[in-house]
């Protein structure tokens, strides 16, 4: 246990000492807290105004325009600044959440606010992903990048009790309008605090950067869900997350009929979610102390088993007491699943691309949100609550449990490759993003050479970057030495930067043990960023000159 707190505080530490992660971090829960209050107040305006299907069609609608929206406006992020194209989100939804209000507040037609609702949702969809590519640019380590979803992850836990209980105190002392403009409050204080982020030129997204830039919208539209075909780790994340959500789409409905038949009214479904809230502040301590565990996948499957689990229970045992027992637990169980879901696509996708890639899982995501929202009223008519709520936790449980050799793998391909650090310390990458790097040191190979072979020869074709891990060599031109290199040193950038021969021969002086990264690998990697280019085109100088 005190390893678990201090390494739960060194997660907050790491954070808390980046002033561009504070900010995010303050954003992002500011906003939250909005829209957590927001969507209390519209389930119980619209349950007041249709009924448990009225909350079904509704959170349906505002769960399909998302999942359309995020993959289009996630091209457009990954195509600009993202840090701006965040200010323009929170703009363009505050001043939509101000429409929302008014209506309400004039008494005007029910179909308006749906309307406006539903929109508002698709404006904000591709927020998240904006943020997820972002938050990788303001890094300097994997670690940092899990850290700081690990906190945000704490947040959005609290922000899980406030939000809902918030929203249900407003409703009880003022009325449903309030509570949205709380959430336009929300939205100006986001944008404020994303203005102050202060973002590397060099880690701005530019039209350069993308693999295929003459490609039609339709293309960078589904490019993420492209990647999630390739990769099968990342798709085997978007579905389990996807059984989840669906859980949670389902549990949007029951949570209401729940809130009348064992509470006796709808607006107790605020101190309902609030319950879940309380586990999700423990849940969030947890996830703290194991982010340094490397078990990011297979704590994502104990998470959704902590969502199916206790709604079998639900349905076995109805009770007001077992009602709030089991979000509880659900709230637990929630941040195992946000970590993984944050960070395994920020760590797996291409730095051009991790918008795009995150908002094709979150789509997917929000898809099966919206199917289980939309199958709870019909699966209640059909079956009743119990019945039903037992059909999905053990749909998903089953689910979940055959999905765990594939995680444990994935757990091992997310672990630190072994050249990472080498890598960090070569001056020319030091501009490059965390992510990248990672790519990068996932593509080294490692060579061994004994005392007195040669490792390169001048005239022969530039192939490979090199990095010293151990031992030590001389760089001679002709038959003069012009320097010895240790561990740490590098060499080979020469001929590849300026597509010429080797301009020096390397020899082992020692036994050597060196890494090496492709021609292609290594100019991807430095020719895409314009400070890495800098850099390198600065020592290739030098050392021409010497």
């Amino acid at each position: 246990m005190p390893e678990t707190k201090e390494s739960a505080r060194e997660s907050l530490r790491s954070v808390l000492r980046n002033p561009n992660l504070r900010r995010i971090q303050l954003a992002f829960g500011g906003s939250l807290v909005g829209d957590w209050a927001y969507g209390t107040a519209i389930m119980v305006w619209a349950f007041q105004e249709s009924g448990a299907t009225g909350v079904g069609l509704f959170t349906a609608a505002r769960f399909v325009g998302a999942a359309v929206a995020g993959p289009v406006g996630a091209a457009v992020a990954d195509r600009m600044s993202r840090r701006t194209f965040m200010m323009v989100t929170d703009l363009v939804r505050a001043l939509l959440a101000s429409v929302t209000a008014v209506v309400i507040m004039v008494d005007g037609p029910p179909a308006v606010v749906y309307v406006v609702a539903v929109v508002t949702a698709m404006v904000g969809a591709p927020f998240r992903s904006a943020q997820a590519g972002l938050i990788p640019q303001l890094v300097d380590s994997p670690g940092e990048l899990t850290a700081s979803n690990a906190v945000a992850a704490n947040i959005e836990n609290v922000v899980c009790f406030m939000g809902p209980a918030i929203g249900a105190l407003m409703i009880g002392a003022f009325d449903v309008a309030s509570v949205v403009w709380l959430n336009v409050a929300s939205f100006l204080w986001s944008f404020a605090m994303v203005a102050g982020v202060k973002v590397r030129a060099a880690a701005e997204p530019t039209s350069g950067d993308d693999d295929a830039p003459e490609e039609g919208m339709l293309r960078e539209m589904t490019a993420g869900f492209a990647y999630l075909g390739k990769d099968g780790d990342l798709r085997a994340v978007s579905l389990l997350t996807a059984a989840q959500t669906f859980i949670w789409g389902a549990l949007a409905v029951f949570l209401v009929v729940i809130a009348v038949r064992d509470f006796g009214d709808a607006a107790n479904v605020g101190w309902l979610q609030g319950a879940m809230g309380v586990g999700t502040i423990v849940g969030g301590v947890m996830i703290l102390g194991r982010v340094a565990r490397g078990r990011l996948a297979q704590d994502m499957v104990v998470g959704v088993l902590g969502w199916s689990v206790p709604i079998i229970a639900l349905a076995l045992f109805p009770s007001p007491i077992t009602a709030i027992a089991a979000l509880v637990v659900i709230g637990v169980a929630d941040p195992w699943v946000n970590l993984g879901l944050e960070t395994i696509p920020q760590r797996l996708a291409p730095s051009h691309a991790i918008s795009r890639v995150y908002a094709a899982v979150e789509s997917i995501a929000i898809a099966a949100m919206a199917l289980g929202s939309l199958l709870a009223p019909l699966l209640i008519h059909l079956f009743g609550t119990s019945a039903s709520l037992a059909g999905l936790g053990v749909l998903v449980t089953a689910y979940a449990v055959s999905t765990l050799p594939r995680l444990r793998l994935l757990d091992k391909r997310l672990t630190a490759p072994e050249g990472l650090a080498a890598l960090g310390r070569v001056p020319i990458f030091e501009p490059l993003q965390p992510s990248v790097l990672e790519e990068m040191a996932h593509q080294l190979e490692s060579l061994t050479f004994t005392a007195g072979q040669v490792v390169v020869r001048e005239g022969d074709v530039a192939d490979r970057f090199y990095v010293i891990a151990d031992g030590e060599v001389d760089v001679s031109h002709g038959d003069v030495v012009v320097r010895r290199e240790t561990a740490g040193d590098f060499f080979g950038e020469i001929g590849l930067l300026r597509d010429v021969p080797r301009t020096a021969t390397v020899t082992a002086v020692t036994d050597v043990r060196v890494w090496a990264l492709d021609r292609a690998d290594f100019l991807g990697a430095v020719t895409g960023t314009g400070a890495a280019r800098v850099a390198a085109e600065d020592i290739v100088s030098r050392r021409i000159a010497t």
